[in-house]
């Protein structure tokens, strides 16, 4: 497989992006409850069209990677939070999260932030080594935070400076 595309997300995006959520929804990854039909659109007042980076592969759309602020006050606006990561299964293993994740850093980067951060569930190895092998460190964890499919799971902060 050549190298995936990265680039902007574009409105037109956003249903090929709820498919890629739907199709990637797990337990290993996602508080949230499975999505069920009609999905919400993809784009919301929380998670604008530029705040998406979009991996592509022959043209077509295989993952994805939001990047926010953590929070809304000023004296945080110097850090960046990827706030999602998703890569479609026939893209798995290929790369494409690894370039998502540079693209992020990256444009955090351009944006004249100083940290990106991020929060990853402590059963997600794959995932974690994956951050940890760009430069992430584990900066705190909030054990059991969340209960999924009844197993209690930690909530694990991952940092690293720009």
């Amino acid at each position: 497989m050549p190298d995936p595309s990265i680039r902007t997300a574009r409105p037109e995006d956003d249903e090929a992006l709820t498919l890629v959520d739907v199709a990637t929804w797990s337990h290993l990854h996602a508080v949230m409850p499975e999505p069920q039909p009609p999905y919400r659109p993809f784009f919301s007042e929380r998670h604008a069209v530029e705040d998406t980076l979009v991996a592509e592969w022959d043209g077509r759309v295989v993952g994805y990677v939001r990047i926010g602020f953590p929070t809304s006050l000023d004296c945080n606006a110097h850090v960046r939070q990827i706030q999602g990561l998703a890569v479609a299964d026939e893209a798995r293993g290929r790369g494409v999260g690894r370039a998502l994740i540079r693209a992020a850093v990256a444009e955090a980067g351009r944006c004249g932030a100083r940290r990106i951060t991020l929060r990853v569930l402590g059963h997600n190895t794959p995932a974690r080594k994956l951050y940890e092998s760009e430069g992430f460190v584990v900066e705190g964890v909030l054990p059991e935070e969340f209960l999924l499919g009844g197993e209690y799971v930690d909530d694990v902060f991952m940092g690293r400076p720009l």
